[in-house]
């Protein structure tokens, strides 16, 4: 079997996914304030809201993991950090 996340790893990882989807929704709402938000110019928004959510899909995926693996000492917090535990990416 594979070795599993410690708690350290999730949290990196958490903090990780967490400012990335920050980064990609502020970029998104560049796109928005820039181009029209239908037809081909839209296109790029669309694309990064579609990663959104499969960003945000693999931080639920893996909080379930997390949980399952360490129910005792797993939290919400960690894959769904406030603002201030989150990385900064892009800025």
């Amino acid at each position: 079997m594979k070795p599993r996340f410690t708690l350290d790893q999730h949290a990196e990882m958490g903090r990780t996914l967490a400012g990335l989807r920050d980064e990609l929704a502020h970029r998104r709402t560049a796109l928005l304030n820039a181009y029209p938000r239908s037809g081909p110019e839209a296109a790029p928004a669309r694309h990064l809201a579609d990663a959104i959510e499969a960003v945000d899909k693999a931080r639920s995926a893996l909080e379930d993991l997390h949980y399952a693996e360490t129910p005792d000492i797993a939290s919400t917090g960690t894959y769904w950090p406030q603002a201030e535990n989150r990385a900064t990416i892009g800025h």
